[in-house]
């Protein structure tokens, strides 16, 4: 499968934006998925995963409340909708597959067909 992140851009604090991942393939609906995101300088960090059907999805502390992951299988696609962004957001976020277990799992090793990421800039 082959991922590609869009949606990203420049924004000002407290804005939205609304990030897609396109997959290809006819398996997407059969993964378990992940948003993750890097800062300069820092971690690829995790942000939210959600489990095959859409029925489950998981979120780190940072972003619980403020980011909401869902997908749609019959576009193929996986999003992230981020309300509230603060300067500290800006990164570049990328989606992924993960490669086994349950959809909790926040490990970015566990993930894998990395597609590119976009870039999201919040100016405070």
């Amino acid at each position: 499968v082959q991922l590609q992140a869009s949606g990203g851009g420049l924004v000002q604090a407290g804005g939205s934006l609304r990030l897609s991942c396109t997959a290809s393939g006819r398996t997407f609906s059969s993964y378990d998925m992940g948003w993750f995101r890097q800062a300069p300088g820092k971690e690829r960090g995790f942000l939210a995963s959600i489990n095959w059907s859409g029925s489950g999805t998981y979120y780190t502390d940072s972003v619980k409340g403020r980011f909401t992951i869902s997908r749609d299988n019959a576009k193929n696609t996986l999003y992230l909708q981020m309300n509230n962004l603060k300067p500290e957001d800006t990164a570049v976020y990328s989606c992924a597959v993960l490669r086994g277990g349950t959809y909790y799992r926040t490990r970015a090793q566990d993930y894998g067909y990395w597609g590119q990421g976009t870039q999201v800039t919040v100016s405070s």
